[in-house]
């Protein structure tokens, strides 16, 4: 379980079987399906993001607030297929079970091909929005922080894997297996959900933003390593170093190799775009090189959004980077909603219910979780020595949202039966808040960090506050 594929719990490739196996009306009920689907998720990523945009909350929480509405949690407009949740639980499948009388067996071949389109859909949103951040970060300044960044993730890594399984086996008394695979899973940081909140604030471009986007795209590169490593352990009681040592070489050579071609085919594709006449030259061509990436990386057992990242760093730095922004943003505008509203829709927020005598037990271990996973991603910003300008405190936030990347850990945890009832509860709930929570903090700490960091700043210069007339203006003496 190796791509973004794993959040979903039906696997991408069945996809093409069951369309080909289907009926016509039944293709036709699909599409009624996904018709309607998207209609929930465009209502509720508005509706939740303008209301979060009024208070002045970053919009990505009102689009995954909007899921959690419409999802599992409450009104079960947007479910998706797994144990406990058939068709007959989701409202979709109701209404189209209203007006096409299906019997048991096409109710429940339509409700998963309609569920796995839309899974795709928003694996789809995930590389755009991860190509688009590419295109909006700045190559010269990544590779400057590369070794801040690099210290960030490894100490974001090493920190709550280490005070996690520590704390369940001595705590708890987890056995080792399952405590690993729950350290491991704190492990985990979506750059997705913290580089929309950065974008939004329009901090993305910013010393920590570039620190922050660095430190989480190696942070997915040595979360996919811990991943196969405990997994394997779950599975075999044993690692597979060979493995291990791939993974790490794959991940490198990828990187960079793709950043030094694409470096070097930039003036050809810029000319072979000059050189087209047809409608959408520059959007197609920029879309075909992010999709050759992320199937390479796929292909290679990585994550398509690294290769999604790389396509976008690698188009910033041509002349038509400013024309392809404005060209990508109607379809990141479509498609990079369904991703976090169906993030959203998967999270149940039945675990919380302490009412519950089962919940009880797993929400005491995720108290621990929850204080660890803060803790363990808020410390990495203090890491970064010798620059004082540096909001530290803002670039250990911006770690914190394990988002869909955690629910990758806890769906491998279930499916394996790794994670017992309880600490699976745990885990998801320290996914939930962390999600929920990491927005509104980082817009916190990016604004109290911009006071501290201007009145640093006039202190150095011998400038008391007061006489600032204008932000960014101070008085001069005559």
């Amino acid at each position: 379980m190796n791509n973004f594929s794993s959040l979903f719990s039906t696997p991408v490739q069945i996809l093409s079987p069951i369309v080909a196996n289907a009926e016509p009306e039944s293709g036709s009920l699909v599409l009624a399906g996904v018709l309607l689907s998207l209609i929930v998720v465009y209502l509720a990523s508005k509706i939740g993001g303008e209301i979060c945009a009024r208070i002045e909350l970053p919009a990505v929480l009102g689009e995954l607030l909007g899921g959690v509405l419409v999802g599992v949690s409450a009104l079960h407009l947007l479910v998706f297929p797994s144990v406990d949740l058939t068709a007959s639980q989701s409202m979709v499948m109701q209404l189209l079970q209203l007006t096409a009388h299906l019997d048991p067996a096409a109710l429940t071949k339509t409700f998963e091909v309609q569920s796995e389109v839309l899974s795709t859909l928003a694996e789809m949103g995930v590389i755009i929005l991860l190509f688009e951040i590419g295109l909006e970060s700045d190559l010269k300044e990544l590779i400057r922080v590369g070794p801040q960044a690099a210290i960030v993730a490894v100490v974001g890594v090493a920190v709550p894997f280490a005070l996690g399984t520590a704390g369940l086996m001595l705590i708890f008394g987890v056995s080792s297996v399952p405590a690993i695979f729950a350290g491991a899973a704190l492990t985990a940081t979506s750059i997705g959900i913290t580089a929309r909140v950065l974008a939004e604030i329009q901090r993305l471009n910013s010393k920590e933003g570039q620190i922050i986007i660095g430190a989480a795209v190696l942070d997915d590169v040595l979360g996919i390593i811990v991943l196969a490593v405990v997994a394997s352990l779950a599975k075999t009681g044993q690692v597979e170093i060979g493995n291990v040592i791939y993974l790490i070489v794959s991940a490198g050579v990828f990187l960079i190799g793709s950043l030094w071609l694409g470096l070097l085919l930039n003036p050809f594709l810029v000319s072979l775009v000059n050189e087209l006449r047809t409608r959408g030259q520059l959007l197609i061509t920029a879309l075909v090189l992010t999709f050759v990436l992320a199937d390479v990386a796929v292909v290679i057992q990585l994550e398509a959004i690294l290769g999604a990242f790389a396509a976008g760093l690698i188009l910033a730095e041509t002349e038509k980077r400013t024309e392809l922004q404005e060209q990508v943003a109607p379809i990141s505008d479509m498609l990079v909603p369904i991703f976090f509203v169906v993030v959203g829709a998967r999270t149940d927020l039945s675990v919380l219910n302490p009412f519950v005598p089962s919940n009880r037990e797993g929400l005491i271990m995720a108290a621990f979780l929850v204080a660890v996973a803060i803790a363990g991603k808020v410390v990495t910003g203090f890491t970064i020595f010798g620059q004082p300008e540096l909001n530290r405190l803002a670039i250990g936030v911006g770690m914190i949202p394990r988002g869909e990347v955690g629910l990758v850990f806890a769906s491998v945890g279930a499916t394996t039966g790794t994670l017992p009832e309880a600490l699976q509860a745990a885990v998801i709930v320290m996914v939930i808040l962390t999600t929920f929570l990491a927005p509104p903090l980082l817009r916190v700490v990016f604004t109290n960090g911009d006071s501290v960091g201007q009145e640093d700043d006039l202190a150095i210069q011998g400038v008391a506050p007061s006489e600032v007339l204008e932000p960014g203006i101070v008085q001069q003496d005559d």
